[in-house]
């Protein structure tokens, strides 16, 4: 916790192909505002070195494990922020975290148990998941649309291949059932269609919007910081 002043701190999650590092710019100002934050690398995007003979492909469950982990080490209450696919297993790992005080979902999946991120899109979960899916094709339009070029080709640069299995995994528990929860909308996303997302919004307590596309927290870091610490705000008791 933030010892002199009581706040909550911020876990960051990211999405799919991604890693910790495409929240720095968000992490620098809410630092500037006074916030503690962590950001988490999930193992379907970032596979350890070396696995086990033998051992299963990673996938959702080894993600929400990862964020648990990351949870147990922070003290104090907690903000979960999670991105597109990284709303699955942080809706996994907060059902059982005690000091999860809100869950804030960025134009994130924030499914239901039984849900994957599959069956939500109506795909057909393939035979095989064992494979990983590289980043989209065109990913600098489909993810980083409004980013400023730079910024975009070195994001895109960075993108990595992720778990098929962190797609087709279902969730067994939905933790925004009893964790507060907040949906912010990306009304230019071209990743997540809005309207799929104002769908998922209504599982959430508020609802937020952005004008920018699928990554917010690269085009318009300062707006979403703002926008975060708002909501975190809102989870303090009232004086």
């Amino acid at each position: 916790m933030n010892a002199d002043t009581g706040r909550p701190t911020f876990l960051l999650v990211h999405g799919g192909w991604h890693g910790a590092w495409c929240w720095d710019p968000v992490r620098a100002a809410l630092d500037a505002d006074g916030w503690r934050s962590h950001a988490v690398d999930l193992p379907s995007a970032n596979p350890p070195a070396s696995r086990p003979d033998g051992a299963r492909p990673v996938g959702m469950l080894d993600d929400a494990d990862a964020i648990r982990d990351s949870l147990r080490r922070i003290d104090g209450p907690v903000v979960v922020i999670a991105h597109s696919y990284g709303g699955v297993p942080t809706t996994e790992a907060i059902a059982d975290a005690p000091n999860v005080v809100e869950a804030v979902y960025l134009a994130a999946f924030q499914l239901d148990a039984g849900e994957s991120v599959f069956t939500f899109l109506g795909k057909p979960v393939p035979d095989d998941g064992t494979d990983h899916a590289p980043p989209y094709e065109d990913a600098r339009r489909i993810l980083f649309d409004d980013v400023p070029e730079a910024d975009a080709a070195r994001a895109v640069a960075r993108l990595r291949p992720q778990s098929v299995r962190s797609f087709t995994e279902k969730v067994t528990t939905a933790g925004w059932r009893t964790v507060p929860s907040s949906y912010i909308v990306c009304d230019r996303d071209q990743a997540l269609e809005p309207s799929r997302q104002r769908e998922l919004a209504t599982r959430a307590d508020s609802v937020h919007r952005l004008p920018s596309s699928h990554s917010p927290f690269l085009s318009m870091p300062r707006q979403l910081a703002t926008l975060l610490g708002r909501i975190a705000t809102s989870t303090l008791p009232a004086p």
